[in-house]
């Protein structure tokens, strides 16, 4: 399923001998399970579970329209690397409602041996019951205080700096532009460090971090794709370069 070649154009790749990565491959077990079972109905989820899916060191990206798989995909893959569910470090012990799928007992990580285990899940749903279990902790963080976008770069400068697994899911939900950037900056000190990122994102900016690797979900599968394929940058663009061409069929 994987593809070779670089990540985005005019970026070096690290050296492909040196194999820095802490998940090679998402792979389906021997489940039995119904294809008409959800998520297992949802095309890229399907094909994930019938072929797996190589992960490249540093950061990949997931992408596409609502109901295409990605969150779903990066929950389960968190909750089989031993991360909290609604988002934590390794066998967090936060827990509200359970709403993810059965996914995690479906799929397994292919990891390297002797790999750094620290990881964690920022889940955007959720960070809110996330930030009360950390205020209740003695000496735990007080997240509450901050305003919605300055919380989650406090969660990326507090947990994810060492070298580890991490899984983003919509992280962007809650930044500015500017914050976006520095959120770009962090994730890309992590692949730096040796660090792989799995994310799932609606946003063509932070999609845009150079050698990053991004695959798209959609009704026909999932598919590894350069930046400047991406739906998602061509809707921006032509909503961006003309946006009364949309307006006029929702406000008509």
């Amino acid at each position: 399923m994987s593809m070779p070649g670089a990540g985005n154009e005019g970026v070096t790749r690290r050296d492909s001998l040196q194999d820095r990565r802490l998940v090679r491959e998402i792979r389906g077990t021997d489940a039995v399970v119904e294809p008409d079972t959800w998520p297992a109905n949802i095309p890229a989820v399907a094909e994930t579970l019938r072929s797996g899916l190589e992960l490249d060191d540093g950061v990949t990206f997931l992408v596409g329209e609502n109901g295409t798989g990605k969150s779903t995909l990066v929950e389960a893959v968190a909750a089989s690397y031993g991360l909290g569910p609604e988002g934590g470090t390794i066998h967090s012990a936060h827990h509200t409602h359970r709403s993810e799928s059965p996914l995690d007992d479906w799929i397994t990580l292919v990891r390297r041996p002797g790999a750094p285990k620290w990881g964690f899940f920022l889940r955007a749903e959720t960070m809110h019951g996330y930030y009360t279990f950390q205020h209740n902790l003695e000496g735990g963080h007080d997240f509450h205080r901050m305003s919605h976008g300055e919380s989650f770069l406090s969660v990326a400068g507090t947990y994810l700096t060492t070298t580890g697994f991490y899984c983003l899911d919509e992280p962007e939900a809650a930044l500015s532009f500017s914050s976006t950037l520095a959120l770009m900056g962090i994730l890309a000190d992590l692949a730096a460090n040796g660090s792989q990122v799995l994310c799932a994102t609606h946003s063509p900016v932070l999609a845009s971090l150079p050698g990053a690797t991004i695959h798209e979900m959609s009704e026909q599968g999932i598919s590894r794709r350069e930046w400047d394929e991406l739906e998602l940058v061509s809707n921006w663009r032509s909503y961006l370069n003309e946006p009364q061409r949309y307006l006029r069929h929702i406000l008509d």
